[in-house]
């Protein structure tokens, strides 16, 4: 049953759709839309006479989300109207009725305040008409809980975005009856402090004096502002952009390119050893100059010839002898004086007796 679900969505927006084009929250209006629309031969979908009644129950739980928040008045009050249509038309019997949560009822009554004090009494008559049919079934969760079956989260439930009203949060915050109560406080703290102290004291004025005037205009400078803006976009959106913008985007490329072109371009890694210089964007050549090849480092074996032959120079210059080996000098080995052996020969020895 639940892949009749989007079919039966679609029906539903497109007739909303069809009354918010009216501008209106008139009874007689929803009328004509529903009937060149044929609504009422919706329930001839599901003929068969076991699915009637689960088919009655989707749909009027498809449609009872558009009679809650966050949708606009308008479609709010649509949302009733095509409730009243479809509880009256369906072709169960006994009616199936309209689930009803208890956090949801707050919402509700408030609406029908809201309704009575604009005397869009149509909409209270209708609303009052399905209260005293007892079309509304008060439960404790918008969608049945059943064993063992996941439930869907209200979360993940698609909103459709032209129903719904711009961001008010600051409007939503500071009410009227908010307002009233900070005066009230406000008027409290002042009638203490005078009871404290008799003489008044400049370090105790620390809430300004027109604190509410000042929070009421400054809200209301918003909603004009996010009103304003609204309608500024809607027209942009409408009429594309202007020869102004255009203008205005070729400048801010060119202020682009000119930037980019004064910046140093940074080298690949094998020549990031050469310097690059910066070269205007006006000049004749965008290109970066690289400078010549940097001279080769001499090696250990050129730089120790070269020390040497110029410390050989300086001792030339200056008659003194001085050694440059990388090695100790051997020293000079004198000549060895010879020895004169002793030569013992008995046979030469005379006895002098």
């Amino acid at each position: 049953m639940d892949h009749y679900r989007e079919p039966v969505k679609a029906d539903c927006e497109e007739l909303l759709g069809r009354f918010q084009a009216t501008e209106s929250v008139r009874y007689e209006q929803f009328v004509e839309i529903w009937k060149g629309m044929d609504f009422s031969s919706i329930f001839h979908g599901k003929p068969e006479l076991n699915e009637r009644r689960r088919f009655a129950r989707l749909i009027l739980s498809v449609v009872s989300p558009y009679f809650l928040p966050p949708y606009t008045f308008q479609i709010r009050v649509g949302g009733l109207y095509l409730l009243y249509g479809l509880f009256n038309t369906q072709l169960v019997t006994p009616r199936e009725k309209i689930r009803i949560a208890l956090k949801d009822w707050n919402d509700v009554m408030q609406f029908q305040r809201d309704a009575v004090n604009a005397q869009h009494y149509d909409v209270v008559y209708v609303f009052r008409k399905l209260l005293s049919d007892k079309a509304f079934y008060f439960t404790a969760m918008p969608t049945p809980l059943n064993f063992r079956i996941k439930r869907e989260d209200g979360k993940k439930r698609k909103i459709c975005e032209e129903f719904v009203d711009p961001p008010s949060r600051p409007q939503e915050l500071v009410t009227t009856d908010l307002l009233e109560e900070i005066a009230n406080i406000h008027e409290h703290y002042e009638d203490l402090k005078k009871a404290i102290f008799t003489k008044p004291d400049p370090n105790l004025d620390i809430v300004q004096q027109n604190l509410v005037p000042k929070l009421n205009s400054t809200v209301l400078t918003y909603c004009n502002w996010q009103t304003d803006h609204a309608t500024s976009e809607q027209q942009d959106a409408g009429e594309g952009p202007s020869n102004q913008e255009s203008s205005n985007r070729a400048l801010l490329l060119a202020s682009i390119k000119s930037k980019s072109y004064g910046q140093a371009v940074e080298a690949s890694k094998s020549r990031r050893h050469r310097q690059t210089e910066l070269v205007p964007a006006t000049g004749p050549d965008i290109s970066p100059k690289v400078s010549s090849k940097k001279k080769r480092f001499p090696s250990l074996k050129t730089r120790t010839q070269l020390r040497f032959n110029t410390q050989e120079s300086e001792s030339e210059v200056s008659n003194l002898t001085r050694l440059w080996c990388l090695t100790a000098v051997k020293e000079e080995k004198e000549p060895e004086k010879k020895k004169k052996k002793f030569n013992w020969n008995p046979n030469k020895s005379s006895d002098p007796t």
